[in-house]
């Protein structure tokens, strides 16, 4: 910072060279009669500079406001500091210096000779004022020599630190360290919890130095240093909208495909070859695409699985990887967003992200991947796209609304004829890329209801976009049809029978008992619009016995042409159980599919549905639900079901840990920490000893020769079921042993337990431990009480087994019980 003195043109490094030299600055004594005023001035520029100086002002700062004097407000504000008469005096010591002097006069002598002294001691002033200037130069000199080395250190440490950003790691620096890292990452633990982890250990710890990160957050910077081939994310432009980039933040579909068969044990039933081909091999590309609202963001996940290997094994959360986040383009009002303008630049944003997240099927000529331990030679082809109906018709470029002419993305039937259940295979004509793209070709797109945009799949070839966009299982079932069933219901019982049987099927709803694993609806159904897809797979267990009995005539004369019989609502449920159940399995056969016919729900809700029934899901359902499965195999295979549990992974818990700025980044560095972390953690595995059960609650103990003596004293303080127990205990026993080669166990010791934990989860009640001498492993038996059709001719009872407990009993060896089955364990 310099200070320039307000009489002169000099300028000083230093305020305290700047204060000296204002009280004795030459141009600020000009005239002796104002030596008053002008130490006034020289005193108010001091405290001026003073006050600027003590601020809090930085340089930059500064130099921006002295562009602003410019101003009239700055110049007034400049000089309001001196009086008038000190602004005419400056003006006249600036005026340059007269060469020709005037005619001296006599009487001026004494004058000129006092002037000239005072020109002496000014001149001596101005001698010490220059070697003042010198010695400041030299500092000046020294500081600009010292500031140079400054920069160049920093220049130094910059290079340093960069090179230190630059360094790329394959592994952690200790076993400890990665540990930390690997349970923080699993757990998904917080900055706070995490430190205090690393606190607790430093605080106990003997070790000089800590293996641990002085925190969390330089962990997780390292963490995000370290390169694997297979786990690089990349972010390209993909459009510019209202001064907003939006970029697709992706990882190549190949390392996806290298990712899942890298699993150990993704090989064991891998297909190399499939019917529709057997002379090349493919390598079948399922994607997967849902829509996650996050507070006021949504993200567009799309994932990746491969349809070589079987489908419960797909199923599961490590055989599916994250493709990418598709970016989404943010309107500025209502208006726009409903614009054609705006929706035709959606759907090529979203089109132009689908071309580099599929380059890989741009290679027609293979790519070699390993398959147990061997390099073949495969083609990549999609196979299937899993979504919701509007996902579907954006990958399709078909109108999303259910009221447009032909709202089927599948085939061209008219809106008019979707609940028909009399139509031919003749009347269900499919729609093919060639009729479509012609259509497209010839500008009359819209009278089959598609988008005014080229479609991307026309020209990826072993694929119909169309068919390839299975019904989804979840949306179609579970939130789609089984809740219309629902709701069709309740409009039947109130038009049938008025308000009366609404609160008697709500309590029969909130009367069911607890049973583990099943939804209690204690308030009845008042909130069914918000039902997640897992409460309406609680309801069809339950509702098929809700409707059972619920009425017997029609208490309403005023219907009597479509009044439904309790027994048709109730075949209805049981019907719809029976085809969901058939959903699930792994495989079914031919007849099978006769069970996916809806014309039971037709003709029951036709009349009741204000569309009548004409609902895209059900079409869907009617007619291209058993297509599907003969293309692409069983409805298990393709489902959201499992990939919307990949959420929490993926976008929720990331999301949460984010500071909700630049989502996309930081949750790719989240969900490339936890790859990181499930890499390690495979190489780590610390193997345990296997158990198929674990006892808990360990409630006697006794000997087995004082067993009735023990059961007598212990009688009058146990329940009824502990009694029977110990009623039938020895007799059990006798019986099982028989079974045995003669074992010597009466002097062998009894422990019964509460409860034991089966390895697939069970629970059993009440066991015995018997510990038989000179036997290195005891015998771990369950008493159990057994069931039995209740009747003969109708052992079922809505597809259930119709049972009752009988009088007997048996000990079973706990390793013989592999399913959870409802039956009565003393």
């Amino acid at each position: 910072m310099n200070f320039k003195c307000p009489f002169c043109s000099r300028t000083f490094s230093k305020r305290s060279a700047y204060a000296q030299h204002i009280l004795v600055c030459p141009k600020n004594n000009v005239n002796p009669i104002d030596n008053k005023s002008d130490s006034e001035t020289s005193i108010n520029a001091i405290q001026d500079v003073n006050q600027n100086n003590e601020g809090d002002i930085s340089h930059d700062e500064m130099e921006y406001e002295s562009y602003q004097d410019a101003s009239f407000n700055s110049v007034q504000s400049t000089f309001s500091v001196m009086s008038y008469e000190d602004i005419l005096e400056c003006e006249e010591s600036e005026k340059p210096e007269q060469s020709v002097k005037e005619p001296e006069k006599s009487g001026e002598s004494a004058e000129e000779s006092e002037e000239s002294g005072k020109s002496a001691k000014g001149s001596e002033e101005s001698a010490e004022e220059s070697a003042e200037e010198s010695e400041e130069s030299e500092e000046s000199a020294k500081v600009f020599e010292n500031s140079e080395e400054s920069e160049e250190s920093a220049r130094e440490k910059e290079l340093e630190s960069s090179k230190k950003s630059e360094e790329t790691y394959t592994e952690f620096p200790n076993e400890v360290y990665k540990d930390l890292m690997i349970l923080v990452t699993k757990h998904k633990l917080n900055n706070k919890a995490s430190n205090a982890i690393i606190n607790f250990f430093n605080k106990y710890s003997t070790l000089s130095k800590s293996p641990l990160p002085k925190n969390i957050e330089k962990g997780r910077v390292f963490m995000n240093k370290m390169k694997f081939s297979n786990l690089t994310f990349k972010r390209i432009l993909i459009t510019t909208y209202n001064n907003k980039e939006y970029f697709l933040h992706y990882q190549d579909l190949l390392n996806c495909i290298k990712n899942i068969l890298e699993i150990p044990d993704i090989m064991q039933d891998f297909a190399l070859s499939f019917e529709d081909c057997k002379y090349y091999k493919f390598i079948n590309i399922l994607l997967i695409f849902t829509i996650n609202v996050l507070g006021k963001n949504q993200l567009h996940p799309i994932y990746v699985s491969i349809g070589n290997i079987p489908t419960w094994r797909r199923n599961k959360p490590d055989a599916k990887q994250l493709l990418g986040y598709l970016p989404i383009l943010e309107a500025a009002n209502n208006s726009e967003k409903k614009s054609p303008t705006f929706k035709i630049l959606v759907r090529e944003t979203f089109y132009k992200s689908l071309q580099h997240l599929l380059e890989l099927m741009n290679i027609k000529d293979g790519i070699e991947l390993l398959v147990k331990n061997e390099k073949i030679w495969f083609y990549p082809r999609i196979s299937i796209i899993i979504a919701d109906w509007p996902e579907v018709a954006t990958f399709c470029l078909t109108y999303k609304s259910s009221n447009s002419k032909f709202p089927c993305h599948f085939c061209m039937v008219a809106r008019d004829n979707l609940a028909n259940i009399n139509l031919l295979p003749s009347d269900v004509k499919l729609r093919t890329h060639e009729e479509m793209f012609k259509h497209f070709s010839e500008n009359t797109e819209k009278t089959i209801c598609i988008e005014s945009v080229p479609n991307f799949f026309w020209k990826i070839p072993n694929i119909n976009i169309y068919l390839a966009t299975v019904p989804d299982r979840m949306h179609h079932l579970d939130l789609g049809l089984f809740r219309y069933q629902i709701e069709f219901t309740y409009d039947l019982l109130k038009l049938q029978h008025n308000n009366k049987l609404i609160d008697e099927l709500d309590c029969r709803i909130a009367a069911i008992p607890r049973y583990p694993g099943l939804k209690i609806f204690s308030n009845g159904l008042q909130s069914i619009s918000r039902f997640t897809a897992d409460e309406y797979r609680n309801l069809m267990k339950i509702m098929v016995f809700v409707v059972d009995n619920l009425y017997s005539s029609n208490t309403n004369n005023n219907i009597t042409n479509n009044f439904l019989n309790n027994n048709d609502v109730v075949k209805l449920y049981q019907n719809w159980n029976e085809m969901y159940i058939l959903s699930r399995s792994e495989k079914f056969s031919e007849n099978d599919l006769i069970k996916f016919k809806a014309q039971r729900f037709i003709q029951a809700f036709k009349f009741i549905s204000s569309s009548q029934l004409k609902l895209p899901k059900l079409h869907l359902w009617l007619y291209h639900i058993i297509d599907s499965i003969q293309l692409y195999g069983v409805i298990n295979g393709y489902t959201t079901e499992t990939y919307e549990s990949l959420h929490k992974n993926f976008v929720k818990i990331p999301y949460r840990i984010s500071n909700k700025k630049n989502i996309e980044s930081q949750l790719l560095q989240t969900i490339r920490r936890q790859a990181i972390s499930s890499i390690f953690s495979q190489q780590s595995v610390i193997t345990k000893t296997p158990y198929m059960y674990r006892f808990s609650t360990k409630l006697f103990e006794f000997s087995l020769k004082n067993a009735n003596l023990f059961f007598n004293e212990k009688k009058g303080s146990v329940d009824s079921k502990m009694q029977i127990g110990f009623s039938k205990f020895l007799e059990c026993l006798d019986l099982y042993l028989d079974l045995l080669n003669d074992p010597k166990i009466d002097n062998s010791q009894v422990k019964i337990f509460g409860s034991v934990t089966i390895e697939n989860g069970t629970i059993t009640l009440l066991l015995a431990e018997i510990l038989i001498e000179k036997e290195s492993l005891p015998l771990s038996l369950a008493s159990i009480q057994w069931y039995d059709f209740k009747s003969q001719t109708h052992p079922y009872l809505y597809g259930c087994p119709h049972l009752k407990l009988k009088e007997l009993f048996n000990f079973v060896i706990i390793e013989a019980i592999q399913e959870f089955v409802r039956v009565k364990i003393l």
